[in-house]
């Protein structure tokens, strides 16, 4: 399997043909193109930096073989169009093509009481392959062999980062949800969440457009 990095949460998997594009936000500038290119889009949960809604409703209308996949609320944002969107909750297994794809959890991770936490779930690709968890230290009950972890935003924090890698125990780890860290902080970030940090598990830094095989 292939993952493409784009800018902050916004990955494309691909596999024998079939390309999945998880989380295309309005923090993406090239969402439309990757979009654009992908038989399903799967939306972790409804903030903004995660799901353009207008950007997924225009290419619901202009592609009838398209399939989106997210939380009700995802779904309830696109106007129930059609069969091609699925509403998705923790357990649910579905397959897209050749890429069979299990849902875990259900909210994201606290903010401050002020502000209400959305329902938020994680996709793991293939049986372990790679997991996207959205905006939530969640643990699946599953081996990872690939972690997108989120470094940054109002809800991160790099201790329970370090604490979540820890848990997952995954070989491999990318930094994802980076967008609001300068370069210096997404490599203090590296340093100190990775392979001779707190996790001893490599971490690698993407750029945006870069390719990777899994």
């Amino acid at each position: 399997m292939k993952l493409t990095k784009h800018a902050h949460a916004c990955v494309t998997l691909e596999k024998d043909g079939t390309r999945l594009v998880i989380d295309p936000g309005t923090f993406t500038p090239d969402a439309a193109e990757a979009v654009s290119r992908a038989h399903a889009v799967l939306i972790t949960h409804e903030h903004f930096d995660h799901f353009d809604d207008k950007l997924v409703a225009a290419a619901l209308e202009d592609r009838p073989d398209l399939h989106v996949y997210g939380t009700a609320a995802v779904a309830a944002a696109l106007g129930g169009r059609s069969s091609r969107v699925h509403t998705v909750i923790a357990g649910d297994t579905f397959t897209v093509g050749s890429i069979t794809v299990t849902v875990h959890g259900h909210r994201h991770a606290p903010i401050h009481a002020d502000i209400p936490c959305p329902d938020n779930v994680g996709y793991l690709l293939d049986g372990g392959v790679v997991y996207h968890p959205g905006d939530a230290y969640f643990a699946p009950e599953a081996p990872v062999r690939t972690l997108l972890l989120p470094t940054s935003g109002p809800w991160t924090k790099l201790g329970e980062a370090a604490d979540y890698v820890r848990a997952v125990k995954p070989e491999r780890v990318i930094q994802i949800h980076e967008l609001m860290l300068s370069d210096l902080g997404r490599q203090s970030t590296a340093n100190l969440l990775g392979e001779k940090g707190l996790t001893g598990t490599p971490i690698d830094l993407l750029e945006p457009g870069t390719t990777v095989q899994l």
